[in-house]
């Protein structure tokens, strides 16, 4: 390993390669779809909700098409190429309609916007709609902040957070720059760091269930790392990430626990507190 990642600060490493031109982005649209993804859909739906709240205060009308279902990255990254394939093509089918796709998560959306082209490599026409989809996929935390320009007035009381993202989404989608942007135009909300917030969770998508002893390891790593920061929650844009997470901690017996950004946003800027 090159010397320049033992010399590196803390989370210095694993950050998102320079672009090698900066996005363009659009005027605010008057509609967009909603990508909700699986596991938001089955485990945290009360966040695709809210994903919606904040998305519709901003004045824009939400689709969220009943017919979408997972990405195809789990399939892609366990080396299915095929069923990856199948799966990715009915996403592309469903959202071949030139509206923005906005995804609360950064994994799904490097997906779209990464490795649809991969995919799809052998099939010419296809790419062409595939690069299509990536000009107009958005991480949620990407969009209010770039495309909406959001000003809000932080309506909570004040609070200390730490914030996690995915690997693949702070490599692929910079996330992390988004997410630290957003987060510091709440006026209440102090974000601290910790000093594993470069690391991956451990989770991985099927890697945690492929070795489930080194990926026990880097959650318990990671958990230590939020609880030390002295953060009073945890909160992440990747709803694989807060799962496996959340269950560690739960198996420690815990107290503290993360939610998803989407949740945490519209509760500083709507005013309700969730029991």
């Amino acid at each position: 390993m090159s010397e320049l990642f033992y010399d590196a600060a803390p989370n210095a490493t694993r950050v998102a390669p320079e672009r090698s031109r900066p996005r363009t982005y659009p005027a605010k649209p008057a509609e967009v779809i909603l990508f909700g993804t699986c596991v938001v859909d089955l485990f945290f739906p009360e966040a695709g909700l809210d994903a919606i709240r904040l998305l519709e205060r901003e004045g824009i009308r939400v689709h969220f098409p009943q017919e979408q279902s997972c990405c195809g990255q789990s399939a892609w990254t366990s080396g299915y190429v095929n069923e990856a394939r199948e799966v990715a093509r009915a996403q592309l089918n469903l959202l071949d309609n030139g509206l923005p796709v906005v995804v609360p998560s950064g994994s799904c959306a490097g997906m779209f916007r990464q490795h649809y082209r991969e995919v799809f490599a052998e099939e010419p026409d296809t790419l062409k709609r595939v690069d299509n989809l990536a000009e107009r996929t958005f991480e949620l935390t990407e969009f209010l902040l770039h495309v909406c320009k959001v000003d809000w007035q932080d309506l909570g009381q004040p609070t200390q957070i730490a914030l996690h993202t995915s690997c693949s989404a702070r490599r692929e989608m910079n996330t992390h720059l988004h997410a630290r942007e957003l987060l510091g135009k709440l006026a209440n909300v102090e974000r601290l760091d910790h000093d594993h917030e470069s690391e991956c969770c451990g989770f991985g998508g099927t890697f945690s269930v492929r070795m489930p002893e080194v990926s026990g390891a880097m959650v318990l790593d990671k958990t230590r790392s939020l609880r030390e920061s002295g953060a009073v929650e945890m909160v992440t844009a990747d709803g694989g990430c807060l799962l496996n997470i959340n269950g560690s901690l739960e198996k420690q017996q815990q107290a503290f626990r993360g939610r998803h950004l989407a949740s945490f946003l519209w509760e500083r800027v709507s005013g309700e507190v969730k029991p």
